[in-house]
């Protein structure tokens, strides 16, 4: 499939640097405990996250009035802004901080009160700790970041097209800083029951991507966030730079509102649109962040997608979410934070849960431990519901 692209694609512009990295996942909290878990072939029993300190959010009154899903927002925002360096206020500076669903833990904490002492128990901070926007305005608000605010719900792509608006943003020139990421918490009974009774969750409780017996996701929760910096503002003040964002898609498969694609012609179609969006060609990718969510359809898609860029050269290829669960909008953010890691790193974090790799998928897994690999070039992958495709393309920082 031969892809036209302009040659003033999104991210042809000003350079952008990565210069902050944040994550709050149920390895832990910060991108060390994330990373440090990645490097073990075994999983956190728990995809909940564990009690935390957020004294340093806010107080205990300001702390009620948060639905968690922009807690762990901000607890991202937060490590990857005092990471960057840089102080606020700036009325440039963009926020896009995403969710798949927002504050549903708040929704049904509100239903449980109307029914059981009426409507006029029900929270005046009911709506603004509901509202899907509501990490990204927390986040803009917390750090003074007067530009673009928005938040991008596109189900599990959305982290990955957060990081690609963002970079949109200070690659175009409209902002010289963009903080982008993605958040989520949704581990209540009745979104894990209405993923089951859609057979998308896995009847064993075990995410194993890409392994022959794999049968479902298992699901998560948490925060990723980047900080991004248009590259000569992050020199001249002397950052330190940590990747370079060098291409972003997005697509849709037209296809179905849950399944995917099976021969992954919208998945394929925004690989290439990254690719060329980078000025690179496949054979300059030396790893693959993978969407691999350990459904059967989806990790069968996403390899014939893949094998269809990249061919028999394939580079290697992991997927986080045998680690951390599938965290749905958190998901790609995260996955965003361990592709930088991977490039300072110069190590692919293997594939946990995953032993036997299906033949059909016929692609380099990594499996078993972490894999030291020279990496320059990494593309994180996303796919969601409705057919939502994204990619964003990192390189590695050479002076």
């Amino acid at each position: 499939m031969q892809v036209a692209v302009t040659s003033s694609g999104p991210l042809q512009g000003r350079r952008v640097a990565v210069v902050g990295l944040g994550a709050h996942s149920c390895a832990g909290v910060g991108v060390e405990a994330l990373w440090q878990a990645l490097q073990k072939d075994t999983a956190p029993e728990s995809k909940r996250l564990a009690p935390f300190n957020a004294e340093h959010i806010g107080g205990p009154k300001e702390l009620r009035r948060l639905d968690p899903f922009t807690l762990y927002g901000l607890m991202a925002a937060d490590e990857a802004w005092r990471q960057s360096g840089l102080e606020g206020p700036l009325l440039d500076a963009a926020c896009v901080v995403t969710t798949g669903i927002g504050g549903l833990q708040t929704v049904l904490e509100q239903v449980r009160i109307l029914n059981e002492k009426g409507p006029s128990r029900v929270s005046p901070f009911m709506v603004p700790m509901m509202m899907p926007n509501a990490a990204s305005a927390a986040v803009s608000m917390r750090f003074g970041l007067g530009g673009p605010c928005e938040t991008v719900t596109t189900a599990c792509a959305a982290g990955t097209h957060a990081i690609g608006n963002a970079a949109r943003f200070v690659a175009t020139g409209r902002s010289t800083i963009a903080v982008a990421g993605g958040a989520e918490a949704v581990m209540v009974q009745i979104a894990e029951s209405g993923f089951r009774n859609m057979t998308a969750l896995s009847n064993t409780e075990f995410s194993r991507p890409f392994d022959v017996d794999r049968d479902g996701f298992v699901m998560g929760e948490g925060a990723g966030v980047l900080v991004l910096e248009e590259w000569e503002h992050a020199v001249a003040r002397g950052a330190t730079i940590l990747a370079e964002v060098i291409g972003a898609a997005s697509t849709a498969d037209a296809h179905h509102i849950t399944a995917p694609d099976p021969q992954g012609s919208g998945a394929i179609r925004c690989m290439e649109i990254a690719l060329a969006d980078a000025q690179i060609t496949a054979a300059d990718v030396s790893h693959i962040n993978a969407h691999g969510t350990s459904t059967p359809l989806n990790d069968l898609a996403e390899s014939v997608a893949m094998r269809h860029v990249f061919g028999d050269s394939a580079p290697p290829v992991t997927s986080v979410k045998g680690h951390l669960g599938h965290s749905l909008a958190a998901a790609g953010a995260l996955e965003g934070v361990v592709s930088v890691m991977s490039l300072l790193n110069q190590t692919i974090p293997p594939t946990a849960g995953t032993t036997v790799v299906d033949p059909e998928i016929d692609l380099d897994v990594v499996i078993g431990e972490p894999r030291s690999a020279k990496i320059d070039v990494v593309l994180s992958n996303s796919f969601g519901f409705g057919g939502h495709n994204g990619s964003v393309v990192f390189r590695r920082y050479q002076a």
